[in-house]
């Protein structure tokens, strides 16, 4: 997951976990998304994720003024947001447990070790 782009599409949890770590705006969140290894998130889907959370009522939003630019919205997460996180987290416990399980199998059919420089795929070779 070089690029994050298989995890774009759970930014939903992603956004409840780092805003319920410290809440914060939108690209301070984009920038904190990039840390935990996903990258490349155009602001507008971020925004649009937000909104969808915010008219969930998973998370609420206010403006913050700043004496060096403009005003920010500042996400915080609710209740029910701190519930659903507990949920995402359960489901996405269960999904490593998963995907633990298809790496295994996919080791002993002979696939190369994460990091592998030989570029060998089981008996053939990936061009």
């Amino acid at each position: 997951m070089a690029d994050g782009g298989e995890a774009r599409g759970l930014l939903h949890p992603f956004l409840l976990l780092l805003i319920c770590e410290q809440p914060g705006h939108g690209y301070e969140l984009i920038d904190r998304l990039a840390c935990l290894g996903v990258r490349g998130v155009e602001p507008g889907h971020a925004y649009r994720v937000l909104r969808n959370l915010e008219r969930d009522r998973l998370v609420v939003s206010t403006w913050v003024t700043s004496d060096a630019g403009p005003a920010r919205r500042r996400y915080e997460l609710t209740r029910e947001g701190r519930a659903d996180l507990e949920s995402w987290m359960a489901r996405l416990s269960r999904l490593r447990e998963v995907l633990d399980a298809c790496l295994v199998r996919w080791s002993k059919a002979g696939g190369p070790r994460p990091g592998s420089p030989n570029g060998r795929y089981g008996s053939y070779t990936v061009s």
